[in-house]
């Protein structure tokens, strides 16, 4: 078993001191490593804990000491206390605007969802066929915070932003030919895009958009 103090500092009191619990990035840690950091929190249910980025190896690290933790293959996250909280603050809409995308558009779906917000989400909406996101436009501007996940040109926060009220937490990701760069050119994109309300968070961090919608729909 690996010692937990010769690897991570957990910070299990984040929730009460921010309002939103710590998430354990899994990329780059050996499944040993995520286990011990699972059963460290296994005796804290009262905090949600995320583990993000995780393969299928990790999956079974954080299974073999938290059995009921929920797991997202396609997102590649699970969560522990599985139960989804109950719904505060605003609702939060997420788009994918390809299947392509959806990896990053879950990842940011269920990061919403565990930090308390009702989200949704709509996919296979990019600007190749504008009509499809004209088709949503109800659910759009009902939304109180909206995260665009899109590689290739990175161009649908922009027009989404130009339709509705709330603001726009754009997610480039690295889907897309080689002059997309691995997501550089939508993530430049969505820097520039042209209609205001626009916050840009990293390449493929579904995560970090998740967390930044939460934060803007919460209860103040």
């Amino acid at each position: 078993m690996t010692d937990l103090s010769s690897i991570a500092d957990l910070d299990l009191d984040r929730t009460a001191r921010r309002g939103y619990p710590e998430a354990v990035y899994c990329a780059g840690k050996t499944p040993a490593q995520v286990s011990a950091i699972a059963a460290a929190v296994r005796d804290r249910p009262d905090v949600v804990t995320l583990f993000t980025r995780a393969t299928a190896d990790h999956a079974a690290a954080v299974h073999a000491e938290l059995p009921d933790a929920h797991h997202d293959p396609d997102a590649g996250l699970l969560a522990w206390p599985p139960a989804v909280p109950p719904s505060s603050g605003g609702p939060v809409l997420v788009v994918a605007a390809g299947t392509s995308d959806l990896p990053v558009a879950r990842e940011a779906l269920l990061t919403a969802r565990y930090l308390g917000r009702d989200a949704t989400l709509i996919v296979d909406v990019g600007v190749a066929g504008l009509h499809r996101i004209l088709g949503h436009l109800p659910a759009l501007r009902a939304a109180h915070a909206i995260v665009i996940a899109a590689g290739m040109d990175g161009a649908l926060p922009s027009v989404v932003a130009g339709l509705v009220t709330a603001p726009i937490v754009a997610v480039p990701t690295s889907v897309g030919y080689g002059a997309a760069f691995g997501g550089l050119a939508p993530l430049l994109a969505m820097l520039n895009a042209c209609a205001p309300g626009v916050a840009v968070v990293n390449i493929d961090n579904g995560y970090g958009a998740g967390h930044l919608a939460a934060q803007i729909t919460a209860v103040r």
